[in-house]
């Protein structure tokens, strides 16, 4: 099996979905990435995003199909894409919903949503053969490829993958509050050109992938009012993929309120930062329709 890596974004926005001129060019759906691995197909997140994905399968007409489903979390943005994702109504789709060992609430919020006050059509009369699945530890395998997973800050916890391919790696790492977890947390206020130092086990989880895709939805100055909410400054998420060894960072979760020239400001300080601590780091907006062979 071919050990190469394609990785599809469908949903780069973060909070609520924001149609619209200003947000054209990076895309106003919520959470959603495709990585493919040969005939593996693996979902990350199920935000609006996922309705576009689902459209795009159904055209490939394909006889049969398995989707390997991880949620980072089921905050709303992050779930409220499955209801329209079409292959859920086709009885030739296995669809595999992972979640941490023993804890089935990510499966039950996703089928939850579609309660008859929420919305017309009931989980259970979706065509799908859809089956919970718990990683093993902080490992599962999803056709022949391996994912792990790991803990994240976030209100309600949140979760991060890292999806391993012979020797390429990709990270999925949304939703998670970097700077409520630095070593030392008062560096930013001391000396904000200063690299801040991450947690070890954290470090080891990303270290060396060739593609970190990272919730990077803040300013420095937005931050200072959004402390606690769970999202990192973006300039703190470039000092993880420094430490861990990281070959591109894509910034993604982009705050409903930026429009695509804020977003271009945000890469622009991060690449900047990259360039300050002295490492050779590809920064770049993740951006809807845009696929990367990893």
């Amino acid at each position: 099996m071919s050990d190469d890596l394609f990785v599809r974004f469908w949903g780069v926005r973060g909070s609520i979905p924001t149609p619209g001129p200003r947000t054209r060019r990076y895309g106003g759906n919520t959470s959603c990435v495709e990585v493919r691995v040969g005939d593996t197909l693996m979902v990350f997140d199920a935000g609006t995003g996922m309705r576009e994905l689902g459209v795009h399968l159904l055209k490939a007409r394909a006889k049969e199909l398995t989707v390997h489903l991880f949620l980072s979390h089921p905050h709303w943005d992050h779930i409220q894409g499955f209801p329209f994702f079409g292959p859920a109504y086709v009885n030739t789709t296995t669809m595999y919903v992972y979640g941490p060992k023993g804890d089935d609430k990510n499966y039950q919020l996703l089928s939850g949503q579609m309660a008859n006050a929420y919305f017309p059509v009931r989980f259970s009369d979706l065509g799908a053969k859809i089956v919970a699945r718990s990683f093993n530890g902080t490992a599962v395998k999803a056709g022949d490829v391996k994912v792990k997973c790991f803990g994240q800050k976030h209100p309600g916890g949140s979760t991060g993958f890292r999806v391993e391919s012979g020797e390429r790696s990709v990270v999925f790492a949304t939703d998670s509050e970097l700077d409520q977890m630095l070593v030392d947390p008062d560096i930013v206020k001391r000396d904000p050109e200063a690299l801040r130092e991450l947690p070890d086990d954290l470090v080891s989880a990303v270290r060396g992938a060739d593609l970190l895709i990272a919730d990077a939805q803040y300013t420095d100055a937005e931050y200072l009012t959004k402390v606690g909410w769970g999202h990192p400054r973006a300039t703190t998420v470039v000092d993880l993929a420094v430490q861990a060894g990281v070959r591109q960072l894509a910034l993604t979760h982009h705050d409903p309120m930026h429009s695509d020239r804020d977003v271009d400001l945000m890469v622009l300080e991060c690449q900047e930062r990259a360039e300050s601590l002295g490492v050779e780091l590809e920064v770049f907006g993740a951006r809807e329709g845009i696929t990367l062979k990893v």
